[in-house]
């Protein structure tokens, strides 16, 4: 069975703990997530926010400051000099001064996004409160693209439930929540960073399916060409990975029915990483897939950043904030590696 992050985490030796900026420390969900995910040793926590708020959350924890548990508040943060000085550099060719970069920096997303691009945090995390639209801005203004990436996108842990039988498996859907319509360039882009992003947190090979409403010239389409020539695109690019395109869903997933409907392909019935045409398809799935099927979903988490930032649903629990926590110090591990 495919390890959770946090299990991953747990189980895996480090030199050190990675420390995670929580940009919205007051929100109870964060709290306990955020001191769950210390306590289990995945990482050290830094919550950002209004010193007073994030205090009144703690104490029905009994938790106070201290044994990997920070409180940053942007008002009076030491380092909120330095942090507007970066922002400023960062700004000033769109029109930023100084007095718009200090006020900038009072922003908690700005603040802990700005902790990762100085090397304060390893990581940051949002998105409980904020939308997904302001966390992405502050991730990709304040640390920015990683140089090899052609895009920012994201995708979904998806996890089958307990019961389940032995041959569900572990999946990773993308673009779940970033991307809306993407070209064929941009769609194998996604592929094949998730490709990556897949083996650094499922510890596994992908087989990685390009998914449509065709299979193999059963409709024709443009939307179909867009996947094709992706698939084209991506085995030029990196003729090492398993992937193979147009397929439907079912005959990535289902054995017998890729058999049928792909013979001779090595991803058909056994694809891990499923990549999708649009937002559309890909949102719309992986909630079904999470609440008809009963799987986990983690994420979104973002790909493509020079360091690792990541969304929450708003919906999001105190177990997700602990799962996503773990996600991105995996990732600021695979980075450092």
């Amino acid at each position: 069975m495919t390890l959770t992050p946090t299990e991953l985490l747990q189980k895996t030796a480090r030199s050190r703990r990675a420390v995670i900026a929580m940009s919205e420390g007051s929100d109870p969900r964060i709290v306990a997530g955020a001191l769950a995910a210390r306590d289990l040793g995945l990482a050290d926590i830094i919550l950002v926010g209004p010193r007073a708020d994030i205090r009144a959350a703690l104490a029905p924890h009994s938790a106070v400051e201290g044994d990997g548990l920070a409180i940053h508040d942007p008002a009076d943060s030491p380092l909120s000099a330095d942090l507007a000085a970066a922002y400023l550099a960062l700004r000033a060719r769109k029109g930023a001064d100084q007095a718009q970069s200090e006020a900038a920096v009072r922003d908690p997303l700005v603040y802990a996004a700005l902790l990762v691009r100085e090397g304060h945090a390893d990581g940051t995390v949002g998105g409980a409160v904020a939308t997904t639209s302001d966390v992405v801005r502050a991730a990709i203004q304040m640390i920015g693209k990683a140089p090899d990436a052609a895009l920012v996108s994201s995708f979904f842990l998806m996890y089958p439930p307990a019961a389940a039988p032995e041959s569900a498996r572990a999946m990773l859907y993308s673009d779940s929540g970033l991307v809306i319509d993407p070209s064929a360039e941009e769609l194998a882009s996604i592929a094949a960073t998730s490709a990556t992003s897949f083996r650094a947190l499922m510890q596994d090979t992908p087989r990685i399916a390009m998914l449509s409403f065709s299979t193999k010239g059963s409709a024709r389409h443009a939307a179909v060409d867009k996947v094709t020539t992706a698939t084209a695109l991506l085995r030029e690019a990196h003729p090492d990975l398993s992937v193979d395109g147009e397929l439907q869903f079912d005959a990535a997933f289902v054995p017998a029915v890729g058999a049928s409907k792909a013979p001779g392909s090595d991803v058909a019935g056994t694809a891990n990483v499923m990549i999708f045409p649009n937002l559309d398809a890909g949102n719309i799935a992986y909630k079904i897939t999470q609440r008809l099927g009963g799987y986990t979903a983690i994420g979104p988490v973002l790909q493509g950043l020079a360091k690792p930032a990541n969304d929450l649903s708003r919906g999001c629990s105190a177990r997700d904030v602990t799962e996503i926590i773990a996600v991105t110090a995996l990732q600021s591990l695979e980075a450092s590696a």
